[in-house]
């Protein structure tokens, strides 16, 4: 019998090699990211918050610089995931989109997007140097911020779509750049003689003009950029600049998903809540059974994007799977989700939902608006389906079926 499986390694190898290593501790937290989640939930409720929320939308800059930097310097949250070679603390991707997770439930304001979600790491995947280091340095204690000036079709970099030019000095306009309204470093991408490469532009320096933009949602806002001969220091030349973008995007795109997710579940124990409480004809509206298949479908919705948002996170980290796949499958689940989620919850609540007053219409304008950044949800559906099946062998995938395979 031993011989006999010893002629099939490749039969086993290749019906097996879509599944992930069992030794992996995938979908598993430690005691130390419980500590963690519970340490950024408690800063968040006394921080951020719809009261908080309504307050920034109404200022300018539309955040609280000192809660920002105490989110760096405090709690060391804006870069958990760099090594502390570099500033960091050392942690994990899975530790930083815990943290994100849970400002997403919070609906945190302030330059998540642009800091923390595309230069912090596009900053981790270039090569060292002062430039770099100082404003890696800097982003990561939280006494500057950034905006990701870099254009992307559904999260993927598009090289064709650069408009800025130039080396040393950048001309050029990159629309719709969120965060860049109060940002104090832009990263641009811009093309030379050499290709496109990863420049760092003084924000507030000579040459730089930044018109903002009338958004959905106010807690989010974004800027039209000006570029014309603008001092730049390189941060990522053609050799690199590509790979350290697409690094930038993937990364993005799954603690995008991680802040949808939490905003999802946030919105989700609302409805939850409301309908225990919420009485019509002397019973509560959740054990009607319209009430209770729209939550459960809501459930449904966000376990589905949570594992696929953790899973794009794990292959990130430890290249279990393919990035660009695993983080398009978490975009196009969890914007879906939000979306669904945050409509629902205005259903939910019937009238009040609808009102200014409520916080459900916050969400709900969260939720529009983040499902439109890196590509939408049929934008990364297509995108999977590029990825699996555009260049898929002729002979079909094997799918588990539970049946004998001969």
């Amino acid at each position: 019998m031993a011989e006999e499986l010893a002629d099939q390694p490749d039969k086993t190898t290749e019906e097996l090699a879509d599944q992930p290593d069992k030794t992996a501790e995938e979908f598993v937290f430690t005691g130390e990211q419980a500590q963690l989640r519970d340490a950024v939930r408690k800063f968040s409720a006394d921080n951020f918050g719809e009261a908080n929320a309504r307050i920034q939308m109404e200022s300018e800059p539309r955040f609280d610089r000192k809660v920002w930097q105490r989110l760096g310097s405090e709690l060391g949250v804006l870069g958990l995931s760099v090594p502390e070679a570099d500033g960091g603390v050392g942690g994990s991707l899975v530790d930083q989109a815990i943290a994100v997770e849970e400002l997403g439930a919070a609906l945190a304001t302030g330059p998540l997007f642009g800091t923390v979600f595309l230069a912090i790491p596009a900053l981790v995947a270039a090569s060292g140097g002062p430039d770099r280091d100082e404003l890696l340095g800097a982003l990561v204690e939280g006494t500057r911020t950034a905006a990701f000036a870099v254009p992307d079709a559904a999260g993927a970099f598009d090289a064709t779509a650069v408009t800025v030019t130039g080396t040393e000095k950048l001309t050029g306009t990159v629309a719709r750049v969120v965060d860049a309204d109060a940002a104090d470093e832009l990263l641009v991408a811009a093309t030379g003689p050499g290709g496109v490469a990863l420049y760092a532009v003084d924000a507030h320096g000579p040459g730089v003009q930044r018109t903002a933009l009338v958004t959905l949602d106010l807690t989010r806002p974004q800027a039209t950029v000006e570029l014309s001969q603008a001092p730049a220091r390189l941060l990522a030349g053609p050799d690199e600049a590509g790979r350290v973008i697409t690094h930038a995007l993937q990364v993005g795109s799954a603690l995008l998903a991680a802040e949808q997710v939490g905003a999802a579940a946030h919105l989700l124990n609302l409805s939850v809540e409301y309908a225990k409480s919420r009485l019509q004809f002397g019973r509560p509206i959740g054990s009607f059974q319209a009430v209770k298949h729209r939550l459960a479908e809501g459930m449904v919705d966000l376990e589905h994007a949570r594992s696929a948002t953790y899973h794009a996170v794990w292959a990130l980290s430890d290249g279990s799977d393919d990035p660009a796949l695993a983080a398009a499958i978490a975009q196009a689940l969890a914007s879906a989700a939000f979306s669904r989620i945050a409509t629902d919850t205005i259903q939910v609540h019937g009238g009040i939902g609808f009102t200014w007053e409520h916080q459900a219409h916050l969400y709900f304008k969260r939720a529009t608006t983040d499902a439109a950044l890196l590509g939408s949800a049929e934008a990364h559906r297509h995108r999977v389906a590029e990825l699996v099946l555009d260049t898929a062998e002729a002979k079909a995938p094997r799918v588990a079926t539970g049946a004998t395979t001969r």
